[in-house]
């Protein structure tokens, strides 16, 4: 595959860049790769495009946030985000990706709601319990593995927490580094993956791999409110994208 239209290289670049972004502390920015180059590819080839850059990107997270994760959240989230990733696998003949799609933009527009009520009163925070863990760690792995769309699903689970922000960037790196470590397999036994796709994705890798090291910057310097507050906007703004999507098929 070659770029001769100027429009898909770009769409292509500004993906690379918002996979690094996430990679490196802001886990929103990845959800925009998918849906941006779609502009220019059919929504299945750009996920199998994007995941190469996603792994090689996740190697630079996870040596940033070697120290700053939850391993309780990790421990509670990672085995049940596998088994999604696995649901996502067996059902990649018969699941309609528009209704997943509607789903999580349904409920990510709910959470983000109730997120700007509750801010009205002071609230604890929640501790990570297992029973809500494996429901969202789930869905996270499940959704990741259908469009990349792992992020709501975590933050909706992860947010309540009032974590750190390193911490919270971190364990999202960490987390999900391994899921899509474990989506290669499956991806390679679907056939998405062609000789053109990781000729596009090498072009690509540099670009992603400043943007992760750009966001890791960002997420250090950002003062802990704005960073939660910019976290909850842009997941506000993806939950009308994704709503925009599964209503438009």
């Amino acid at each position: 595959m070659t770029f001769p239209d100027p429009g898909l290289l770009l769409a292509a670049e500004l993906a690379a860049v918002f996979v690094g972004m996430s990679k490196g502390g802001l886990p929103v920015m990845g959800m925009l790769g998918v849906p941006v180059l779609s502009l220019a590819m059919s929504p299945v080839t750009a996920a199998a495009l994007l995941l190469p850059i996603y792994i090689v990107s996740d190697v630079v997270g996870l040596y940033l946030y070697r120290r700053e994760f939850s391993g309780r959240n990790l421990k509670i989230l990672l085995p049940f985000a596998l088994i999604g990733v696995a649901i996502g696998w067996a059902t990649a003949s018969i699941i309609s990706e528009r209704w997943v799609t509607l789903l999580i933009g349904l409920l990510s527009l709910a959470f983000c709601i109730d997120s700007w009520l509750k801010r009205k009163r002071t609230l604890p925070p929640r501790p990570a319990d297992i029973p809500r863990g494996a429901f969202w760690g789930t869905i996270a792995g499940f959704t990741s593995f259908i469009s990349h769309s792992g992020g709501p699903p975590y933050q909706m689970y992860v947010l309540p927490q009032k974590l750190p922000k390193m911490v919270f960037a971190g364990t999202s790196t960490i987390l999900f580094a391994i899921i899509n470590w474990a989506k290669l397999l499956p991806y390679c036994a679907l056939g998405e993956f062609s000789s053109d796709n990781m000729e596009v994705a090498a072009l690509l890798v540099p670009v992603a791999l400043i943007s992760t090291y750009a966001g890791y910057r960002l997420t250090r310097i950002l003062p802990e409110e704005l960073f939660f507050r910019i976290i909850l906007g842009a997941l506000f703004l993806i939950s009308l994208e994704l709503i925009y999507k599964g209503l438009a098929g």
